[in-house]
């Protein structure tokens, strides 16, 4: 049995794996992304999760052969390192798991772990992709300076647009009645209290308003859509930028798949798929193949050095669950 955890802004995810390609079990639990509430945190939300998803496979941590852990921010503080890769001993009891960040959940699962890169973008953006058993990381690097194309920087620019129209330092559209309903505003300028007096300015909240910015653009909002077409763009340049850092030749064909809520956005897939191919000719965009969570349980697999077979696969891409949204 393989157990996955993929972590991340929002929310855990939790799923183990039998070797012939049936899921046991899935469970979810709050976000690991401890920088805003400290380390200890992540220990909490993996008790929390292993501990759901082993009850309902009817097992104990003990009876999980191999687990991969992909964690939101490591590798992102040095001196975080050594703790986060201790955290899972505790819960599961052994020393049979390794610790990532949670960006190899995202390429694992929508490429099958094969050569390629993968791009995130949910609350935060980022790619990662393998070549030749090497392994490359570009983006990433928070919501304060970075994060570019991800839903807290679209609803960020969301937030900036409302208050330039608020203003009349810009033409007034759509966006402004979508989020003064969905926030249910007395007043524009009730959005200060609401963001960071109420939400205390957290990332999750904040981006969870992306889906406002693209009601808006669909409502005819023209500087929302420029906003999720510039994300398109963003996600396109961190791909192209992994492709020569990771050493494609010129004319490699590098299969390249996304995650994360984001690409659910029509505009935003479109603009990212139509700038990728003008940055190269030799993408080849793919469908995700399973969900970032799954992604983390046939990383185990793969860790344990038993991978699933042709046969497993197959059975896992016919079960609805394990595919990516």
């Amino acid at each position: 049995m393989f157990l996955g955890v993929d972590g991340g802004g929002t929310k855990t995810a939790f799923c183990l794996l039998r070797p012939d390609g049936s899921i046991a079990a899935e469970a979810s639990a709050a976000s690991s992304y401890y920088f805003s509430e400290g380390i200890d945190l992540v220990g909490r939300v993996l008790a929390e999760g292993v501990g759901a998803v082993c009850a309902t496979a009817g097992i104990t941590p003990a009876d999980v052969d191999f687990a991969f852990f992909g964690l939101p921010a490591y590798g992102e503080s040095s001196g975080d390192v050594a703790a986060l890769d201790a955290a899972p001993r505790q819960v599961l009891g052994h020393d049979r798991y390794r610790v990532d960040n949670d960006m190899v959940c995202g390429w694992s699962g929508s490429l099958g772990a094969v050569d390629g890169i993968n791009v995130i973008s949910g609350t935060g953006s980022m790619t990662y992709g393998e070549r030749a058993g090497r392994g490359h990381r570009v983006g990433g690097w928070s919501e304060v300076f970075g994060d570019e194309g991800s839903g807290y920087w679209i609803a960020a620019r969301g937030l900036q647009a409302f208050s330039r129209m608020s203003d009349g330092r810009a033409p007034a559209g759509p966006l402004l009645d979508v989020l003064r309903e969905h926030l249910g505003l007395t007043g524009d300028l009730d959005l200060i209290d609401v963001v960071l007096n109420r939400w205390q300015g957290d990332r999750g909240r904040i981006a969870a308003l992306c889906p406002q910015v693209v009601t808006a653009a669909d409502r005819g909002d023209a500087a929302a859509a420029a906003i999720l077409a510039e994300a398109g763009r963003e996600l396109a340049l961190l791909v192209d930028t992994t492709r020569t850092r990771l050493g494609f030749a010129a004319d490699e064909r590098v299969p390249v798949s996304y995650s994360g809520g984001t690409f659910n956005a029509p505009r935003v897939h479109d603009a990212f798929r139509a700038h990728l191919h003008e940055l190269h000719d030799r993408y080849d965009l793919r469908q995700p193949l399973y969900s970032p969570v799954v992604g983390a349980a046939l990383y185990a697999a793969r860790q344990a050095r038993s991978p699933l077979g042709a046969g497993a696969l197959e059975r896992l891409r016919t079960t609805p669950t394990a595919t990516a949204a």
